[in-house]
């Protein structure tokens, strides 16, 4: 039998786990985002007691692992308050475009760590988050390989 299927025994601590890839952008996070960072860390921590607790040297690996990343994600932050000129998409705005043949979808630019497509949360640096920064009411953006228009701005 092929040792890829044998159970190797835990009888020793095992490697350090590779840190999670820190994006090189920088780390601009909303108030919801921060919030989601700082209970991440929290979560982090908790998990590493747990492991430690329960003398588990992989559960340990991974949660020392993800208090890394987020103690960084944490340390790089930078806040970016709600601006109220709508004028133009900016960081932590929603965006509402209408696609060809009348369909309206909204975005909101946020942060790489608090971003969720299917809620609508894009981050600012991904292809779509970048089309529409500094746009404003009327320019047409690509969305999803159709042609849009903005037609709305909201903070």
């Amino acid at each position: 039998m092929s040792s890829a299927f044998i159970k190797e025994e835990d009888d020793g601590p095992r490697e350090e786990l590779p840190d999670r890839p820190i994006s090189p952008h920088r780390n601009l996070v909303t108030l919801e985002g921060l919030a989601r960072i700082e209970r991440d860390v929290a979560r982090s921590h908790a998990e590493v007691e747990k492991a430690q607790a329960a003398e588990d040297a992989h559960d340990l690996a991974l949660a020392q692992r993800d208090l890394r990343y987020w103690t960084a994600r944490r340390a790089s932050a930078e806040l970016v308050h709600p601006i109220a000129d709508v004028s133009q998409a900016r960081f932590g705005h929603r965006v509402v475009v209408e696609i060809e043949g009348g369909e309206r979808r909204g975005f909101r630019l946020v942060g790489e760590d608090e971003a969720d497509p299917a809620k609508g949360l894009i981050p600012y640096v991904a292809p779509l988050g970048e089309a529409l920064l500094g746009k404003s009411v009327g320019d047409a953006v690509e969305v999803i390989h159709h042609s849009a228009r903005i037609v709305e701005i909201g903070s």
